[in-house]
């Protein structure tokens, strides 16, 4: 069985897979441009990357780290935040009735964007819908919940923003489009993972019921350069 250690560095690994041709560059760091996530991955935490961090990173910008971070050169600021969870399932989830699941495009950007706005706001950008698929459901002519990828490598894929406008809460939706695209990845041969914050308890849960198990705890940072 695959040991998927590449989701120990899940920035560092999707950049020099599944987004190689996405990643901006520059010795042992590559990240996403900012229109896409405000991520960054370095090769390796014992690497010396200061010119790196500042040909990729702007002055008033901050980037995100996970699972790996190098020691902040002089004149920049690392925050720990607390670790995530990060979760695993290695078997097919049991699908639940509900509405019509449908591929989103460009054409839905708009609804997606006022969504993740409203429920998922802190890292989904203008262009984050192109770093995968997404899949959501209409109700009432509003999207009422979606699904997504996002990071990733040639053996695994991480399953994100996973949200419910307020006004269909509690009906199955994230339960049911969470099933929806986990079962398409295991027949694709890939790991669905996940990422989830330890302070929305209640999604934990959620996951847990459904099939996913905690793989680890993976340390969290974000990073930005101090005014000289």
């Amino acid at each position: 069985m695959l040991d998927h250690s590449e989701l120990d560095n899940p920035f560092w690994s999707s950049l020099n897979s599944v987004h190689r041709g996405l990643a901006l560059r520059s010795g042992d760091v590559a990240r996403y441009p900012a229109a896409y996530a405000p991520f960054l991955g370095v090769a390796d935490a014992k690497a010396n990357v200061a010119a790196d961090l500042e040909a990729l990173v702007a002055h008033d910008e901050a980037v995100y780290l996970l699972g790996i971070a190098p020691k902040p050169p002089a004149r920049w600021h690392l925050e720990a935040f607390h670790p995530l969870a990060q979760m695993v399932c290695e078997k097919p989830i049991a699908q639940v009735d509900g509405p019509d699941i449908i591929e989103l495009s460009a054409a839905h950007r708009a609804d997606v964007l006022a969504l993740t706005r409203l429920v998922y706001p802190h890292y989904f950008r203008e262009r984050t819908m192109d770093m995968g698929r997404y899949f959501g459901m209409y109700q009432d002519g509003r999207l009422a919940a979606m699904i997504g990828e996002r990071l990733g490598s040639d053996s695994a894929r991480e399953l994100s923003a996973i949200c419910t406008h307020p006004d269909f809460a509690g009906r199955g939706y994230a339960r049911r489009l969470t099933a929806m695209l986990t079962n398409d990845t295991l027949q694709q041969g890939r790991m669905p993972f996940l990422h989830v914050s330890y302070e929305n308890p209640r999604a934990k849960q959620l996951y847990e019921k459904i099939g996913f198990r905690l793989r680890r705890d993976i340390p969290f940072w974000s990073l930005k350069r101090l005014e000289t």
